[in-house]
């Protein structure tokens, strides 16, 4: 393998195992914390990520959003994508203020688009976490250890480059510790929703494919035929489950009646909590839990021992004081640092690896 290569599959591995690693990551910080200054809106917008198809997924979103609406006083309509990218982008821009995202977008929106982790789903087995499979079609007789002889044998359908189960699980946990790059492996590699990567392998478009426990679940209500053609022979380690994430800058008190509304939906006995259940279990939850604790930057929070050296090509200006993230000790954590360039003061080169936007990283005990 190229050196070149060879630190791109370097680069991709950090970066796939921060965000494996993270979704508590996006909801612990230090320092004080950033104020929010905007006003009352008038409408929120609920970013969700259409992976099984907005005409399936609508209808499944739209009773919470509804319940939302009534407990928080403000009218909140749905805003669905394709992709993580533009529901980040559309997040940064404040073109949405709410979103359910999966790990690594949550990361990605805390460091790019003023996001805030407030809460963590919770299945219906009582776990917050998931898992990333590799699917084919059953009776083809693929299996894990021909998938992994590579040889360009197989057509490869992988997930959206950010999505944390379709491209980073599988990268982390199954192809970067062998050394695998997929481009190389396989015949073809094509990037497409869970959904699609099932269909296409029910249907022989591709041989193997992406796709994680949550899409084995919606697929065995909505699509049982199709279900029954797909086989999985791989299941990463748990994934930390989706959350909720919001923008820092949200008034105050909507912020918390936000809160309260996601920690206590489906809580409690009587009819209507009765429905709330039935919602939650609709999109294959159970309840809503607490983030662990709060998100803040703290700049400067640490200083290295000694100054970097400045040369013609790094003037000292880019390189002091470093941005880092601490964590509190009331946090019940442990961390683990990461490299990271700074990107606060006049770097000339951001970079591009997701693992150096946190200094340190919480995992969840």
């Amino acid at each position: 393998m190229s050196p070149s290569r060879t630190s791109l599959s370097r680069r991709l591995f950090a970066a796939a195992g921060a965000a494996v690693l993270l979704l508590g990551v996006a909801s612990c910080g230090g320092g004080e914390e950033k104020k929010a200054s905007g006003a009352m809106p008038s409408e929120l917008t609920f970013s969700i990520l259409s992976a099984e198809g907005q005409a399936s997924s609508g209808p499944l979103w739209q009773p919470l959003l509804d319940d939302m609406s009534k407990a928080i006083g403000v009218p909140v309509k749905p805003f669905f994508a394709g992709n993580y990218n533009v529901l980040i982008e559309a997040m940064r821009f404040n073109q949405t203020q709410v979103a359910w995202f999966s790990a690594k977008p949550a990361l990605e929106a805390v460091d790019r688009a003023q996001g805030e982790v407030i809460a963590r789903i919770v299945d219906p087995e009582g776990r917050d976490s998931y898992t990333s499979t590799l699917i084919v079609r059953k009776g083809s007789g693929i299996t894990l250890d021909k998938v992994l002889a590579c040889g360009k044998q197989y057509d490869f359908g992988i997930g959206d480059a950010q999505s944390t189960s379709g491209t980073l699980a599988p990268l982390t946990f199954l192809f970067n510790p062998r050394g695998i790059v997929p481009n190389q492996c396989f015949k073809t590699v094509r990037s497409a929703s869970h959904q699609a990567n099932a269909f296409a392998v029910a249907t022989g478009v591709v041989d193997v494919a992406t796709s994680n426990s949550v899409n084995t679940v919606f697929m065995r209500r909505e699509n049982p035929q199709l279900a029954s053609q797909i086989e999985d022979i791989w299941v990463s380690p748990p994934i930390p489950e989706s959350g909720i994430v919001i923008r820092e800058d949200l008034d105050p008190a909507l912020k918390e009646k936000l809160r309260s509304f996601f920690l206590t939906y489906g809580q409690g006995q009587g009819p209507e909590a009765d429905r709330q259940r039935q919602v939650l279990a609709g999109l294959n939850y159970s309840s809503i839990r607490a983030a662990s604790c709060r998100t803040s930057v703290s700049r400067p929070c640490v200083r290295p021992a000694t100054r970097p050296t400045p040369s013609p090509w790094r003037p000292a200006s880019w390189m002091w004081p470093p941005r880092t993230r601490s964590i509190p000790s009331s946090c019940a954590a442990r961390t683990r640092s990461w490299p990271r360039r700074s990107r606060t003061y006049g770097s000339r080169r951001r970079s591009r690896n997701p693992a150096s936007s946190f200094a340190r990283i919480w995992i969840p005990r």
